[in-house]
C-alpha cells in the first residue's frame, strides 16, 4: 500500500519540465526587449506569467524592469537575457509592489534593486501575505520564492545608463506607489500597472479612480513611441490609453451613480458589461473585485450623517 501511495504521489507531482516559463524576449525598439505575459488570471497552468516585464541593453549593462511573480520566473529572465547579450545585469527597477511584478527579485541577488520608497514600504508590509496568496494560486511554481526588498530608493528624475536616459515618474493611481519609466532615446514607455490593455484593471490598492484617471492623462502626454502596459499587448498607438481611460470613466460613473441610487453591492456586480469592453479579458471577474474594493467609499460619499 505504501508503495502504491508513493507511486501515486510521484505521478501527481508536476515535473521540473512542466514548471518552465520558456520566456521569449521580444524586441520592441533598439536595445529594448519585453517578456509579454498572458491576459489570463493567475493559475497553476500559467505559473503567474500574466505580467509584462522587460530589459534594456545599454553600454553600461542591462537594466531590468520588474522581475515577475516568482524566483523561478526571475531565473528564467536571466537565462533569456543571456541569450540576447553577454553584458551583465547592472540594475533592476520595480514599478510597484504587487507580487506578479516583484517576487522574482531573489534571482537578482547580485544586482541593485531600486523602487520608489513607498513601494519598498508596501512590499515590506504586505509582501509576505501577497507571496502566500500567490503560493495558493499557482502552487509549485513558487518553490523557494521569498520577498526581497529593494535596496535603493528612487526619486523622480532622469537616470542615465550608457546612451539611454531613463525618465523616472512617480504616480499612485494603481497601487499607491507606481513608477513609470520612459526611455528618452527610444520612446519606449514602461507604464507598469498604471496601464492595462485588453485586460481588466485591478483595484485592490488604488487611492481612487479619479486619481488614477488624472495621472493616466498626465502619462499619456509624455513623448512616448511604444507602450508597454503592465498587462496586455505592446502597442505603438494610443489605443491602450483610450481603452483604459474609457474603462476608468465607465467604472467610476457606475459606482457613483449606483451609490446615489442606493443600490446594494450585489446589484452593482450584476450590471451588464458594455459591449465595447466585451473583448477585454476578465471584465466580470474584476468588476466583482472592484466593487468590493471601492464601492463602500462611494456609498460613504453619498450618505448623510444622522448624528449632526
Amino acid at each position: 500500500m505504501r508503495a502504491l501511495l508513493l507511486v501515486m504521489l510521484v505521478v501527481s507531482l508536476p515535473s521540473q519540465a512542466d514548471l518552465e516559463y520558456r520566456l521569449a524576449p521580444r524586441q520592441v525598439a533598439p536595445d529594448t526587449y519585453v517578456f509579454e505575459g498572458s491576459t489570463e488570471n493567475f493559475s497553476r497552468a500559467n505559473g503567474g506569467n500574466i505580467v509584462n516585464t522587460g530589459f534594456i541593453v545599454t553600454e553600461a549593462g542591462v537594466v531590468v524592469i520588474d522581475t515577475g511573480p516568482s524566483l523561478r520566473y526571475g531565473r528564467a529572465m536571466r537565462q533569456a537575457i543571456g541569450l540576447v547579450t553577454d553584458k551583465p545585469v547592472v540594475q533592476v527597477l520595480l514599478t510597484h509592489h504587487h507580487p506578479d511584478h516583484a517576487l522574482g527579485s531573489q534571482a537578482f541577488a547580485d544586482v541593485p534593486i531600486a523602487a520608489l520608497s513607498a513601494t519598498r514600504e508596501l512590499l515590506g508590509e504586505e509582501g509576505d501575505a501577497l507571496a502566500e496568496n500567490l503560493y495558493r494560486l499557482v502552487g509549485d511554481w513558487m518553490r523557494g520564492t521569498q520577498v526581497r526588498l529593494p535596496d535603493q530608493a528612487l526619486e523622480p528624475g532622469v537616470r542615465v545608463f550608457g546612451s539611454h536616459s531613463l525618465r523616472l515618474m512617480a504616480f499612485s493611481g494603481h497601487s499607491g506607489a507606481d513608477l513609470a519609466i520612459l526611455d528618452e532615446r527610444t520612446g519606449v514607455l514602461f507604464a507598469g500597472d498604471l496601464l492595462f490593455y485588453q485586460r481588466a484593471l485591478t483595484t485592490p490598492h488604488s487611492p481612487g479612480l479619479a486619481v488614477w484617471r488624472k495621472q493616466l492623462e498626465q502619462l499619456q502626454a509624455t513623448p512616448w513611441q511604444v507602450l508597454v502596459a503592465g498587462h496586455g499587448p505592446v502597442a505603438r498607438d494610443a489605443k491602450p490609453f483610450v481603452q483604459m481611460l474609457d474603462y476608468l470613466g465607465w467604472l467610476d460613473g457606475l459606482l457613483r451613480e449606483s451609490a446615489q441610487a442606493g443600490l446594494e453591492m450585489n446589484e452593482v456586480i450584476a450590471t451588464p458589461i458594455p459591449p465595447r469592453f466585451a473583448a477585454i479579458s476578465l471584465t466580470r471577474y474584476e468588476l466583482i473585485r472592484s466593487v468590493s474594493h471601492l464601492y463602500p467609499q462611494y456609498e460613504q460619499a453619498v450618505m448623510a450623517r444622522v448624528d449632526r
